[in-house]
């Protein structure tokens, strides 16, 4: 029996040495892919495939081949959409280089849902960690789909208050689909293929690149409405998410931070560039009022003076109130808000000597703000 396209459209995208742009420019001038599985090496070497890969490409493309691949997705349970898909994101349409195909596990309608994006810095203070929380669980219970990158801080932060908030949550790979990356995230990705859903343009098996990653991004910012970078640093890849967010004539929003941290700077910048400024869920929410009534269950309700008012009880502000706190003690709190410490580095930046930081740092672990781990490091609870 003959292939159908998107089987082959299917087999260029995993086939060694062919990437966007050689499929793009095969879509281009020949209409009819089916024709191709009957195409020589010397064929596709006038196409202007380098020899290597018009020597492999032929095998790649016949029937058993394909079919044989394609049954191994079915049998891991890992679903398959292609550009070519009446159900392929009509959002992703619009980016620049729309991934050929998309490999899926879990609740593929999710694609179809209101998406919002949130990236950050793998190494987040205890304020960007709550930041995270606060947003993408406020989110989530309200209906909004949250998308991020299942990397390790921020990102994973953002699924894990997504799913406590028993809302709807979408992890993009920089690895193939069955690749779980970083090790330690496993049992997020479980409980992502079961009550979520896990997307990659990879095929199974493969490895974590630096170069997949920034590619990774692309799809955040192409599934999402608008993208929110939580807390970045200037060489953040989550800054990435933002360039094409922007590019793609997605809004952009940004949380500020402290002057003083460094994992602040990133999303500073994007502040100072236009970016939307967020202190809780409702400065996102916000600006999709309209569209908002016909993609999410009564995600909020809208008072007659038109204010946007939070449908939960958390408080739409996600700066902590530590106004209980001794002047000591807030003294402490703040430079543990811009990252874990340890005595001697808080010591040196409060200037307290050494019996009134501990009496401080006792007190605060008493009034359960504070915890201590091996090493004598300090961080926010």
């Amino acid at each position: 029996m003959m292939l159908d396209e998107r089987s082959i459209l299917i087999g260029l995208h995993e086939a060694t040495g062919i990437g966007w742009k050689r499929i793009y420019d095969i879509l281009q001038q020949h209409a009819d892919l089916r024709e191709l599985p009957d195409w020589d090496a010397g064929r596709w070497r006038r196409l202007g495939m380098p020899d290597k890969v018009s020597q492999t490409l032929p095998a790649q493309l016949q029937e058993d081949y394909l079919l044989t691949r394609l049954s191994r997705y079915q049998d891991k349970g890992i679903q398959i959409m292609t550009i070519m898909d009446d159900t392929y994101p009509i959002l992703m349409k619009e980016i620049a280089q729309p991934p050929w195909v998309l490999y899926t596990i879990g609740r593929q309608e999710l694609l179809s849902s209101f998406c919002i994006g949130m990236v950050g810095t793998r190494v987040p203070t205890a304020y960007g960690r709550k930041v995270a929380e606060l947003l993408a669980g406020d989110m989530a219970a309200r209906g909004v789909t949250v998308v991020s990158g299942m990397a390790r801080g921020i990102d994973s932060t953002c699924h894990e208050a997504a799913l406590q908030a028993n809302g709807n949550t979408i992890a993009v790979l920089g690895t193939g689909i069955n690749v779980i990356y970083p090790p330690e995230n496993r049992s997020l990705y479980h409980t992502l293929s079961e009550r979520g859903l896990i997307v990659s343009e990879y095929p199974i098996g493969t490895r974590s690149s630096p170069g997949l990653f920034p590619q990774r991004n692309r799809i955040i910012a192409g599934l999402s409405h608008g993208s929110v970078v939580v807390e970045a640093d200037v060489r953040s890849g989550s800054l990435i998410t933002a360039d094409y967010a922007m590019d793609s004539n997605r809004d952009v929003f940004a949380v500020p931070g402290p002057i003083t941290s460094p994992k602040s700077q990133g999303t500073l910048s994007l502040l100072k560039q236009g970016a939307i400024l967020v202190t809780g869920a409702d400065d996102i929410i916000k600006e999709y009022d309209s569209i908002l009534l016909n993609w999410c269950d009564k995600p909020y309700k809208k008072e007659e003076n038109g204010d946007i008012n939070n449908a939960h009880d958390s408080s739409s502000m996600i700066l902590p109130d530590i106004s209980y706190l001794t002047e000591d003690e807030k003294t402490i709190y703040l430079i543990l808000e811009q990252g874990d410490a340890n005595i001697d580095e808080l010591q040196l930046q409060s200037k307290f000597d050494f019996g009134l930081l501990h009496t401080v740092l006792l007190s605060l672990i008493i009034k359960k703000q504070i915890s201590q781990r091996s090493g004598a490091i300090y961080t926010l609870i």
